[in-house]
């Protein structure tokens, strides 16, 4: 008996043929086929997928998709930090308003109920002998970590902080001699006391530890725990500075804002310098 012939392409037709492709439509994996009809792209364009296709991202590292989010300009914190300083620093000297108010701030915070060991216990935190010893501790630390990690130019970030603690003194010492402002009714007979030395040390000592901790940290709350705790640490200083009478409020906000552009500087340096040129 003559079996009849099953149609191609029919169910249970092995041997049935791929559907042909449309006119006007590409072809999916057609190589070298650019234009209209071919459904993908030409040949001359880099896939999306492979990792070789991907630009690099902050840190050099190839997988990151563009576009690559940008951290904010230092720019602007530097300028603000310098424009509020001038500021400061003109009130002070024309005996403006903001020194006034300055002067009646710093007696009732003399005359407040905060405890006078407490306060010079914060206050003694701005000393050379406490707060350059710790930033030592960390700079060399770090030192060592980058330097056992492979960390490229591992020295700039540690170097970059010392540099802005020998600032410290080169800047202060000049403007304490320029405004000459005299001190609170405790400190009588002595002038000089804008901005705060001990202010500025602890800031630049300690903010520059944490910058150099920073990356030791794997967890974010941990960052941030230590960014709070170095904020704190010289709130407290400052404080401890005007409750006892050895400087007025602005003397040591003078200080802080002095400081935060050293420490501006030192990020600005660091991010530059200290990051691993990716591939091109």
């Amino acid at each position: 008996m003559r079996e009849t012939p099953r149609p191609q392409g029919t169910v249970g037709d092995t041997r049935a043929e791929p559907p042909q492709p449309r006119l006007g439509r590409a072809f999916a994996h057609a190589p070298g086929a650019s234009g209209s009809g071919t459904p993908h792209r030409s040949d001359g364009r880099p896939p999306h997928t492979p990792r070789g296709a991907r630009r690099p991202g902050p840190l050099g590292r190839l997988g990151t998709t563009p576009p690559v989010p940008r951290r904010p300009p230092l720019f602007l914190p530097l300028s603000l930090c310098a424009c509020l300083f001038a500021l400061l620093t003109w009130q002070i000297v024309v005996d403006g308003p903001l020194r006034r108010a300055d002067e009646r701030a710093g007696r009732a915070t003399v005359g407040s109920s905060f405890p006078e060991r407490a306060a010079e216990f914060f206050a003694d935190l701005g000393n050379l002998g406490v707060a350059v010893p710790v930033l030592g501790a960390v700079l060399a630390y770090a030192a060592w970590h980058g330097r056992r990690a492979g960390v490229f130019r591992w020295w700039l970030a540690p170097l970059a902080a010392a540099v802005a603690m020998a600032a410290v003194p080169a800047l202060v010492v000049p403007l304490k001699a320029a405004v000459d402002r005299p001190g609170p009714p405790g400190m009588a007979g002595h002038d000089g006391f804008y901005p705060s030395g001990h202010a500025a040390t602890a800031a630049v000592a300690y903010g520059a530890a944490a910058l150099l901790a920073l990356p030791l940290l794997r967890r974010a709350y941990g960052r941030g725990g230590l960014l709070l705790g170095c904020v704190l640490l010289n709130v407290a200083v400052g404080f401890g500075l005007v409750r006892r009478g050895y400087h007025w409020p602005l003397d040591v906000v003078a200080s802080w804002l002095l400081c935060g552009m050293l420490l501006t500087a030192m990020t600005a340096l660091t991010e530059r310098y200290g990051r691993e040129p990716g591939p091109e």
